[in-house]
């Protein structure tokens, strides 16, 4: 069954295809969507325009979510092509490295406002545009991580970016509501990705993770689209302002002790 046969999703922030945004994309595009997407700067125009040949996309921009213009622009032209659009996906976050590195009590004042800016600013800003492009409601969707309610080590100033994240889609669920939009988060297990590798030790995280979650084994893309695509579709209609766990049952277990398994 094609769950988003008929809906056109714009999705913002494809780096490479192992990113949860191209997941997400390959996902809406076998449930039926028709994409459109952006990325953010011309290094990576070389990697999303291949993929986005394979989805069937001829909509392909940049936009620099630091800029309201770029994101003006980007809805310009959105509307121009397709007039309406069904989905949104913010899978957008940016920190500087130094930042994550070392303790978060060492953050800079530069470093915790760009990523505020870049990771929690821009769902705002592009929900904003959005909201005009969806008069028959719609579903936006962005991307979190369990470290916006718990302390990870080298998380740091994401974490808190996180947070602000969620929260955010909160408030942005209670002001589009009436209009019959609906504003989720998927709160993803650890999944190499572009960005993750900014995080240190990521790779001691990745390797312990299937090790304490209940299902025993890491989160795959395939999850995360799975989940997307139920949250972008009709499926979904009651659900708003909520943050979905796609981390294998990690974030539901307490203290967690490397035992064997029984059997």
């Amino acid at each position: 069954m094609n769950l988003l046969e008929g809906k056109t999703a714009l999705i913002c922030g494809v780096a490479n295809d192992r990113s949860i945004a191209w997941g997400i994309t390959r996902a809406f595009h076998e449930a039926g969507a028709t994409i459109a997407l952006s990325y953010a700067g011309e290094k990576l125009e070389r990697r999303v325009r291949p993929l986005a040949e394979q989805v069937d996309c001829d909509f392909v921009e940049n936009c620099d979510v630091s800029s309201d213009e770029d994101i003006k622009q980007l809805f310009t032209k959105v509307k121009q092509k397709f007039g309406t659009i069904d989905i949104l996906v913010h899978a957008i976050a940016f920190a500087n490295r130094d930042d994550l590195a070392g303790q978060f009590v060492d953050t800079s004042r530069e470093g915790f406002l760009l990523a505020q800016n870049i990771s929690v600013y821009s769902l705002i800003a592009l929900s904003r545009e959005s909201k005009d492009l969806m008069p028959n409601g719609g579903s936006i969707l962005t991307l979190s991580y369990y470290g916006s309610e718990k302390a990870v080590p080298k998380y740091n100033v994401m974490g808190v970016a996180k947070a602000g994240l969620e929260s955010s889609v909160r408030y942005l669920a209670s002001d589009l509501g009436p209009k019959g939009i609906r504003v989720n988060a998927i709160s993803a297990g650890p999944i190499k990705t572009l960005s993750a590798s900014g995080i240190k030790d990521f790779r001691s995280m990745l390797n312990t993770f299937p090790s304490l979650a209940p299902l025993r084994r890491n989160v795959t893309l395939e999850d995360i689209g799975g989940a997307a695509t139920f949250l972008a579709s009709d499926a979904s209609a009651g659900v708003t302002g909520e943050i979905m766990y796609v981390d294998a049952g990690y974030n539901t277990v307490g203290l967690s002790l490397l035992e064997k398994d029984e059997g």
